[in-house]
């Protein structure tokens, strides 16, 4: 026995089944008068939405308590449950002003910055793995203010298109370059992308249907970690850089960037281990990252229940 916890196959993933909860309507409404009328009052409007979905989404709220609880080490209130959701709204509504270029209007900081130096210098590229946490937009606005930076995201495209259609149309020179996950191609693309020096972001904390996971200790308890991203990572011999953009409420924001593995020397007899620690030191990171700003993790599922699921052959 190799003392590692055996990857297994999940049933179909709950967050995927559940529809996108946007009304294009409102999210249009909402997005000009925020424009129109600039961010604090747009942020006014906030406390409204945040308020709503609190009070009429219980599933939500039973998964934000549960897992407010384990970030907080203390039976989590409803104003804490509050904060939860208010800061998922902030950081999407925040997202309109930095694809309009709106740097000034925040305060942002940079951890790591030289792992993508290093990155970008040997010409390699590099994955950054993140997760549903923060904002990704923060730190792709820092990616469009250097130079020569390209930086493409690995996504499952479905159950936010409302919304990214609608962030894509405020300032279409921005909008991302997506790699749809689940394609026949995708890997490919990936190839190619970290071949021309691309950073790669891919958000690392779920999966879909019948995915391996494996479960990992996260805030005290094993959670059902996703095998797939970081199997990939090691076929492509690619290097990992966790990545996470921390908002602190405000306007302020932390981009944070740690090292996570090299898997261009590693050679195929070690490659279990070296995946699994790369798991690891994912998870230590993104633990770290949800007791220091808990309101901005954003699986409004229950993350923690673990499926009945058969074993399977390692990684």
């Amino acid at each position: 026995m190799s003392g590692r916890p055996e990857p297994a196959r999940a049933p179909a993933a709950e967050w995927a089944q559940r529809p996108e909860r946007s009304n294009m309507a409102m999210l249009r409404l909402m997005a000009w008068l925020s424009l129109r009328l600039g961010r604090p009052a747009g942020r006014l409007l906030l406390h409204l939405i945040a308020a709503y979905f609190v009070a009429f989404a219980p599933a939500a709220r039973r998964a934000s308590r549960d897992y407010l609880g384990r970030a907080l080490g203390r039976p989590a209130r409803l104003i804490d449950g509050y904060r939860h959701v208010f800061s998922f709204a902030a950081t999407i509504h925040d997202r309109l002003y930095l694809l309009k270029d709106r740097f000034e209007l925040f305060d942002i900081r940079i951890e790591g910055a030289e792992l993508i130096h290093a990155a970008l210098a040997d010409g390699r590229g590099a994955l950054l793995f993140g997760a549903h946490f923060g904002s990704f937009e923060v730190i792709r606005a820092v990616g469009r203010t250097q130079p020569g930076l390209q930086i493409a995201l690995a996504m499952y495209e479905d159950n936010a298109r409302k919304i990214n259609a609608l962030l894509a149309a405020i300032n279409p020179s921005a909008r991302p370059e997506v790699i749809g996950l689940g394609r026949l191609d995708a890997m490919l693309r990936i190839r190619q992308r970290l071949d021309e020096g691309a950073l790669v972001g891919v958000l690392a904390d779920r999966s879909l249907d019948d995915d391996a996971r494996v479960h990992l200790p996260l805030l005290g308890t094993p959670a059902p970690l996703p095998l797939g991203p970081f199997r990939m990572a090691a076929m492509l011999r690619a290097r990992v850089i966790f990545m996470a953009g921390l908002y602190h409420g405000g306007n302020r924001y932390t981009v944070r960037f740690l090292p996570v593995a090299d898997f261009a020397a590693t050679p195929r007899e070690t490659r279990d281990a070296a995946i699994h620690a790369a798991m690891q030191h994912y998870a230590a990171a993104l633990e770290t990252c949800c007791r220091e700003a808990p309101s901005n993790w954003f699986n409004f599922f229950p993350f923690w229940a673990a499926p009945q699921a058969r074993p399977e052959r390692s990684p």
